[in-house]
């Protein structure tokens, strides 16, 4: 069973599909933390970085491997340019910490197969570098660009960049995932470069928008793996694959109401006990609080998002910006609804 350290990724590590006996958000002292899990087992900690007070010092996370073992820990980095730069990066692999990453979609793959040494040793300088050396010049980013993680480089361990491939099914029937994409993806274009995929079906095609495709499952893995690939987000409605194997997350839809419901259940009688630990969204939904509420109460099923009927006309809604901020979408700003678009938008530009 593994440990969620977190603080400032705690919605994106929430969403990990791991093993998990103890989670905790906040941030925290060195000490405070080697006390909490001294006599503590665990498999693996996922330590958000920013979880640890004090963490851009280097002697900080020195502290830290003094009363860790380190092969347990997988540290998630943030986006600063302090701890990127190589110099950090190199005292991280020098004090013997070699699981660290900034995708966190290879953290499941880092605790199944954590690095070596010859995993991170493009990022170990040996040459003696001055510390006003490794500044955030343009010559010094190019000199060291190899030593350095970011968004589009390799990530560690063999993954790609790091895109998100987020896949949606309706579990009940025509429960809004083809249009719920459409917005999600016009919603996240603001923030991200995001592809949607549709599987073995051509509804995408009346949306007038090249980056909506419809492909064939065969089709699937070699776009996401495509070497190409800039996207930092992929959506896919898998419609009928049951495997969507390649989705490194998935939501589930369904549209509560009782003909909907009914016909669910009596199309699979253990939907329910199938689905009970799945991410849910009631989508189209008429549901208040106290609705939702019962319905978690009778299904035993947690639900994850509850999405009204939203005009798909409209450029923006809160809503769904509130859904996405909850996925850990974090450049994502809760925007006030508005109508920026033509009313049906039929004819094309």
């Amino acid at each position: 069973m593994n440990v969620i350290v977190s603080n400032k990724y705690a919605a994106m590590l929430s969403n990990l599909d791991i093993d998990l006996i103890k989670s905790i958000n906040g941030e925290f002292e060195v000490d405070d933390l080697i006390s909490q899990f001294t006599n503590f087992f665990f498999n693996k900690m996922i330590l958000d970085i920013t979880a640890i007070k004090g963490y851009k010092d280097i002697s900080v996370i020195q502290q830290l491997s003094f009363g860790f073992d380190m092969n347990k820990v997988i540290l998630l980095l943030d986006d600063s340019d302090i701890v990127n730069s190589p110099k950090y990066l190199s005292q991280l692999v020098s004090m013997g910490i070699y699981n660290f990453t900034r995708n966190i979609d290879s953290i499941p793959y880092l605790i199944k197969n954590p690095n070596i040494y010859k995993d991170v040793a493009q990022y170990h300088l040996l040459d003696d570098v001055a510390d006003d050396e490794i500044d955030s010049s343009k010559k010094t980013k190019e000199k060291y660009k190899n030593h350095l993680i970011d968004d589009t480089s390799t990530s560690l361990s063999g993954y790609g960049r790091s895109t998100r491939v987020i896949g949606f099914k309706n579990l009940t029937s025509h429960a809004g995932s083809t249009t719920l994409i459409y917005m999600l993806k016009r919603q996240l274009e603001a923030n991200y470069k995001v592809l949607a995929l549709e599987l073995g079906k051509n509804d995408f095609m009346y949306f007038n928008d090249p980056d909506l495709r419809s492909v064939d499952v065969s089709e699937l893995e070699s776009i996401i793996k495509n070497p190409s690939n800039s996207y930092d987000v992929i959506l896919v409605d898998v419609n009928d694959d049951e495997e969507a194997a390649d989705c490194s997350e998935m939501l589930y839809l369904i549209e509560p109401t009782t003909i909907k419901l009914n016909k669910m259940i009596r199309k699979d009688r253990n939907i329910l006990a199938r689905i009970r630990l799945k991410k849910l969204i009631l989508n189209r939904s008429v549901l208040g609080d106290s609705d939702i509420k019962d319905f978690e109460y009778e299904s035993k099923c947690v639900v994850f998002f509850n999405i009204p009927n939203i005009d798909d006309k409209k450029d923006k809604h809160r809503v769904l910006d509130e859904l996405l901020n909850k996925m850990g979408f974090d450049r994502q700003k809760t925007v006030k609804d508005n109508s920026g678009m033509r009313l049906f938008g039929i004819v094309k530009e």
